[in-house]
């Protein structure tokens, strides 16, 4: 019998039903049977393009982040100012998680709180690689004496990542709950980089 061929445009469609699906009921509580019905096709075309639902979380997580480095680094490219770039850097990651509510959803809470996929995969090669892009970011501006030498890069990288990873929470969170936005997050991004570049500058 002849296999049948994968049609990659079907398996985007089941990507983008399963993350509405993990923000919406949870990626506990969903079900393979959810993400088909979502996604319209029958559960068992879904295991034509994953093993499990598990695999479909990973899937989420390998493409978005690679997606949301790809942005950044396009988005970095012509900018020279360090102050510019990390400006940038704090605009995009929370214009990211205001315009791809679901991604965020599960970026940020699912894979955050689920223990299984933290003890069996680790997501941290991917999380460096964005992370990267931050700590060159204030490398360089430390390089150019725009920055404070004194402070290490790995400090200045958390409060900077730190500061923004809690500012996203709160934003999906409220969404979860459907409470109205008690922030505008471009103004916010603003606010944050201001007092972020002011503190590093030299």
């Amino acid at each position: 019998m002849a296999r049948t061929k994968a049609d990659p445009g079907k398996r985007d469609r089941i990507l983008t039903a399963a993350m509405k699906v993990f923000a919406r009921k949870g990626f506990a509580s969903a079900r393979v049977s959810d993400v088909a019905r979502e996604a319209g096709v029958a559960d068992g075309t879904i295991y034509l393009y994953f093993a499990s639902k598990d695999a479909i979380l990973i899937s989420i997580f390998e493409e978005g982040m690679q997606g949301v480095i790809d942005g950044l680094v396009k988005g970095l490219k012509g900018i020279d100012d360090p102050r510019e770039r990390l400006r940038f850097f704090c605009k995009y990651h929370l214009t990211t998680v205001e315009n791809d509510p679901d991604l965020a959803e599960v970026l940020l809470i699912e894979l955050r709180f689920s223990d299984k996929f933290l003890s069996e995969y680790k997501p941290q090669v991917m999380l460096d690689r964005y992370l990267e892009q931050l700590a060159g970011i204030i490398s360089e501006g430390q390089r150019r004496g725009i920055f404070k030498r004194e402070i290490p890069t790995g400090i200045a990288m958390g409060v900077v990542f730190g500061s923004l990873d809690e500012i996203s929470l709160h934003r999906v969170l409220q969404r979860k709950k459907r409470a109205e936005p008690t922030f505008d997050i471009t103004a916010v991004a603003d606010h944050v980089a201001n007092m972020l570049i002011g503190g590093l500058a030299a």
